[in-house]
């Protein structure tokens, strides 16, 4: 049975699901990713991201319907 619920309201305050979270790969990918990396090259990917997106060109969206 695949239960399927909106995680980004339903789980502010944790997962409802527990072990039956479809996302539980990528909590446990976070978990070691946080664990294994320091504070400064975490700062320094962030800052990275930050510098990229500010040198992009801008995104223009444009409705169907003005």
């Amino acid at each position: 049975m695949e239960t399927s619920i909106d995680c980004a309201t339903a789980c502010v305050n944790g997962c409802v699901l527990g072990d039956r979270c479809p996302h539980r790969a990528y909590a446990a990918q976070a978990k070691q990713f946080v664990q294994a990396t320091p504070l400064d090259q975490m700062h320094e990917i962030a800052e990275a991201a930050r510098l990229k997106k500010l040198v992009e060109p801008p995104k223009w969206i444009i409705p169907d319907e003005i």
